[in-house]
């Protein structure tokens, strides 16, 4: 019987970190390639203060996946956030590039990316 041993083990040790009381939950990245250089994020979080921060989540996302894809930047298209109970969920589509898109709602991919890890937001 040394398989249910095993398979507890294996379940103990994917067990989310502890989250500091009130401190943001990130609770998953969901990335989506739509068509070409078009990308769906859907990220999930709790103890949120506003709608900002489930943006900043999806935008972090998005930053790291274009550095994966071999890409510099990125654009925002929309992001749709939405609160139902304590759990925020974002809906964003961003496009990825290797040359800075026009646009407004721009980020440079390395910067973001920096600024996600000091800020301990967590990427793709």
């Amino acid at each position: 019987m040394r398989l249910p041993l095993i398979a507890l083990t294996a379940l103990a040790a994917c067990e989310a970190a502890p989250v500091a009381e009130g401190a943001a939950r990130y609770d998953g990245i969901e990335t989506r390639l739509l068509d070409g250089d078009l990308v769906n994020f859907r990220v999930k979080m709790a103890n949120v203060a506003d709608e900002e921060e489930v943006a900043d989540y999806a935008a972090c996302a998005a930053a790291q996946y274009a550095l994966i894809r071999g890409y510099g930047f990125a654009r925002n298209v929309r992001t749709i956030v939405n609160e139902e109970g304590g759990i925020w969920t974002g809906d964003a589509v961003y496009t990825i590039s290797p040359a800075l898109p026009r646009g407004l709602r721009t980020i440079d991919a390395e910067v973001t990316v920096a600024d996600c890890a000091a800020r301990d937001i967590p990427t793709v």
